[in-house]
């Protein structure tokens, strides 16, 4: 029998970062794996081709057509909170990325996985004036992909909501990535989905850490060492946006005009999505 093919592709959370093994990271992914299928003669191919830092750009270009390459049964897509933590940010553009990579996926006939994410700002604690601009672009992202996964027909978690996002015990110091609790989590909602659906009969993963639990001063010696070297890489030409977004942001609550910063979002995530709809009408049309 054909081992299962399973193919995680995306940034650092699935990478594993803040899931260490040894010298390696291991993540949700890997711990999913061991569970997608049961039997004497039951096995699994795992691939992580996922990479710290990466964009929906990334994926697109680069470890999809690795991935597709693989003939995977399943394929994760965890994708987007680089992509907000740039000046070049556009919804119109993630949209369109998000839309190839499941699209190619579905087309190939693998078992699309997705999920939306929490905000980096609220994750890192940031001031209200910049986490909020931050908060309302995940947000846009999270609605392109519900709609996208939605559309073709993905296993799709919630993960940008519930307990887990406050429990200190889920995060690793670094406060933006799980900790190895935080990443059997996933692990453990992810199979469930699959097991509901049919598509995993191999038992759960343990929810239970080997590892003990990031301390607090752990997190604040990571914060004041490579936390600040680790914001930096990441937002280095967007400090001077966020700040006039920060600006923007301060200028319309004094207003008393917030509202129109959401709803301008929210037109921009239609105008996105229905730009897509548009693009799939016209080789029918031809």
């Amino acid at each position: 029998m054909r081992p299962v093919r399973f193919v995680g592709l995306g940034d650092s959370l699935t990478e594993g970062v803040g899931d260490p093994v040894g010298a390696a990271w291991r993540g949700w992914a890997a711990l999913l794996a061991g569970g997608l299928t049961a039997g004497p003669d039951a096995a699994v191919e795992f691939t992580n081709l996922a990479v710290s830092g990466a964009q929906t750009r990334d994926v697109a270009e680069r470890q999809l057509p690795d991935a597709l390459a693989l003939r995977p049964d399943i394929v994760s897509v965890l994708v987007g909170v680089n992509d907000t933590l740039r000046c070049t940010f556009d919804i119109h553009t993630v949209a369109a990325r998000l839309d190839t990579v499941y699209g190619a996926v579905a087309e190939q006939g693998a078992v699309l996985l997705t999920a939306c994410l929490p905000d980096p700002g609220a994750m890192l604690g940031l001031p209200g004036a910049l986490a909020r601009p931050l908060a309302r672009r995940q947000r846009a992202v999270n609605a392109v992909v519900h709609a996208l996964s939605d559309r073709y027909g993905a296993v799709h978690l919630h993960a940008s909501e519930g307990a887990w996002l406050t429990d200190r015990a889920m995060w690793s110091a670094d406060r933006l990535h799980p900790g190895e609790r935080g990443h059997r989590q996933l692990a453990v909602r992810f199979h469930a989905l699959l097991a509901g659906a049919g598509l995993a009969t191999g038992p759960a993963p343990s929810p239970e850490p080997q590892s003990p639990v990031p301390t607090r001063s752990a997190g604040l010696w990571w914060l004041a060492t490579a936390g600040t070297g680790w914001v930096a890489r990441r937002c280095t030409d967007l400090v001077p946006q966020l700040l006039a977004l920060a600006v923007d942001e301060m200028r319309h609550r004094a207003r008393g005009t917030s509202a129109r910063l959401d709803l301008r979002a929210s037109a921009a995530v239609s105008a996105a999505l229905a730009a897509l709809s548009v693009s799939q009408r016209q080789p029918d049309a031809a």
